[in-house]
Formats: C-alpha cells, structure tokens, sequence
C-alpha cells in the first residue's frame, strides 16, 4: 500500500510542476493579443534638433510603420486633427522584422499645435493600426486640450468597405470614384443628429486632404447605423491609395484603395503620335505636288493620264527612202507616183485602167498569127 501511496504522491507533484511551467505561457499569449501593438521612447523629453529612439513590439510581421512627433494628442484620446497636428516633414518610416518588432532613432521637431505631444505610429499599408507614447517637445508651447463634448460618442463598429467599379470611363482617365461603407455605434449618453464626418485620400507619403460630408439622420443611444460616403479621385489618378474617415477630430477608419492605370490614355497618345506625323506627311507631300515645276509636253491635271488627239487639219509626212539625189531629183507634186505620167513613156496620157505592158506582151502583138490557131493570143485595148 506504502508503494501506491507513493505512487499517487509523485503523479501529483508531477502534475503540479507541469502546471506550474505551462501558466505563464498559457498567460502570455493572451495579454500580447489584448495588449496590441506597443512603443516604447529612449527619452521622454528633448528639444528640437535631439533624438529620440523609438521602440516597439505586438506588430504585424514585415509591416511598413510612420513615426511622427503630433501635438495636441494625448494615448487616451489620440492625435486630436490627425497628421495636419503632426511634424510629417520629419517622420520616419520604418519595418518590422519577423517577430513584429522595431527599432529606429526619430529626429525631434516641432508640430505645428501646441503640446501635449506623443509619439504617434501608424501602420503605412494593410490592416490599419496605431499607437502613441508621450512626449515632451522641450521649449516648445503647451495647452490644454478642448474639452470633450459629453453628448453622443461615435465608433466603428464594422470593418469599412469601398463599393463600387470602375467604367469604360476611368479606363480614359475619369476621375475613379467609390462609395466608402461602414457601420457605427453611438456609445454616448444623448443622441447623435445629423454626423458629419471628414473623408479624406492620401497617396504615398502625403497627407490625406479632408472633405466634410454630412450623414442626414439620428443616431440613438446605444442604437447603430450603416454610413455611406462616396469617395472619388481627381482625373487620371492611379496607384496605392488610403481612403480615411475621421470623426469629432479623430481618425475612425481607414482603408486601402488600388487604382489600375487608365491605359486608354495611353493608347490615345500612342495613336496621336502616329496619326499627326503621317497626316502632316500627307500635307506637306500634296503641298509639294501642287508647287513643284511640270515637265513641257506633260499634261496637267486629271487629263495627263488621256490619249491625245491632234487636229485634222495636220498631217505627219513619213520620210522618203532612198539616196539624197534621187530624193532631190523627184518633182514635187501632189498627185501619186502611179499617176505620174512621165513614169510610162509609151503610155504619156493615158487614162486607162491598168493593162500587162511587159515586153512578152508587146512581141506577141506584132508578130502575125494565124487565125485558126486556138492559142493565138488576142490583145485586148482600145478601137
């Protein structure tokens, strides 16, 4: 029995070792997850043209982060008037590594608000997130912070959305537009009439440019409403946009907004380069035919590919064969050389119609023939 009881006491101090090893990393992971992202300040106070080194942890994986020293803020109630209260001229920007975690000096500068100030940092791209660490900028003003209005507090109760396409339109550059969607609660004591909350864009490193759009309707106690915003980009905008909504001075929501290139643009310029110089080709080419010189004998105009038909009245004479001497000897006469009568002297002015004048002819009509004879020619003339 001594064995078995000894048994029961080593499983049980065994148990209890085990649980004492597991507690504190089954409490860690939990208060990292609530806790969220942190920073941490070398120095809580410095004057301008100091530094600071700025530290964190809790952050998301290879996430690019902004640090920037923002006045008239406060961890509690953050950066009242968003990045206009922060010295953006002189933020850093900086990565995390694997594990979420950072590490980099931050220049002191001045914001353009009074203190209190923080150190605020932000996440660049992907899942929005923030944190601030107070700050004391040495010399610089302080005042207190406007009093927060007891009414009705507005939050984010849902992750925001932007609705919408893009058209045959945008591809030619129009100004994309989208509808920004999001749901908020009032956590206030009173009701909230007719919101107006400011919607701003920001691209690369540049501050967004608020625009005030008013939400027509009330907001109960404890009641919840669907906002919708629309949202829209000057002509010809492309790339990483951030679309962010803030309310009663503070940043609610933010969302990142991809716009592809208007590759009609591009297309139309490509044309437009080759249109213009062959049209200004065919110009100059019909202005040159129009004031170059014509070669003498060539027809102008439509009639230069037509046959040409000479008067009746001229005649092409073909030249004479023969040696320079005969052609000199000839008479000159308009009458053809058939009717020469010069050509026959023993026919001078006969008129005739042609007749064998060869000399067989003429033996035969001289010598005597016999009468009876059946092959004695006859000639045949005029009586």
């Amino acid at each position: 029995m001594s064995g078995v009881g000894s048994g029961k006491v080593r499983i049980s101090a065994l148990v209890a070792v085990l649980a004492l090893l597991l507690l504190p990393l089954a409490g860690a992971v939990p208060a990292v997850a609530a806790g969220g992202p942190t920073v941490k300040l070398s120095k809580s106070q410095a004057g301008t043209g100091g530094s600071t080194t700025v530290s964190g942890s809790g952050w998301r994986p290879r996430a690019l982060l902004m640090m920037l020293i923002c006045g008239r803020a406060t961890p509690a109630r953050g950066v009242i008037g968003g990045t206009n209260s922060c010295a953006n001229a002189d933020g850093r920007a900086v990565t995390t590594d694997a594990k979420g975690v950072f590490s980099k000096k931050l220049p002191v500068a001045e914001p353009p608000v009074p203190c209190p100030c923080v150190v605020h940092v932000a996440t660049v791209t992907g899942a929005s997130a923030d944190a601030d660490a107070v700050f004391q900028v040495a010399g610089h003003a302080v005042e207190p912070l406007p009093a927060e209005s007891s009414a009705g507090r507005l939050s984010v109760l849902s992750d925001t959305r932007l609705d919408g396409s893009s058209g045959l339109l945008t591809w030619f550059g129009a100004p994309p537009s989208r509808t920004l969607v999001f749901t908020v609660g009032n956590a206030g004591s009173s009701p909230v009439k007719n919101p107006v909350f400011q919607v701003g864009t920001s691209h690369g490193v540049f501050a967004p440019q608020w625009d005030d759009q008013q939400f027509s309707g009330t907001i109960a106690p404890g009641g919840k409403a669907e906002i919708k915003l629309p949202v829209e980009l000057s002509a010809g905008a492309h790339g990483d946009y951030t679309v962010s909504m803030k309310y009663g001075g503070r940043v609610l929501a933010e969302q990142p907004w991809g716009v592809g290139r208007p590759w009609g643009v591009t297309l139309f310029w490509i044309l437009v380069c080759v249109v213009v110089p062959a049209a200004v080709f065919r110009v100059g080419m019909a202005v040159v035919d129009r004031i170059r010189p014509r070669r003498a004998g060539r027809s102008t105009g439509p009639a230069r590919h037509r046959s040409i038909r000479m008067p009746e009245q001229l005649t092409l004479r073909m030249p004479k064969f023969g040696s320079t001497a005969d052609r000199e000897a000839a008479p000159a006469t308009s009458t053809l050389p058939w009717f020469t009568p010069d050509s026959d002297p023993g026919t001078a002015g006969r008129l005739s119609a042609p007749h064998d004048d060869s000399p067989t002819s003429q033996a035969s009509s001289t010598t005597p023939t016999s009468p009876s004879s059946p092959t004695a020619p006859t000639r045949k003339g005029l009586t």
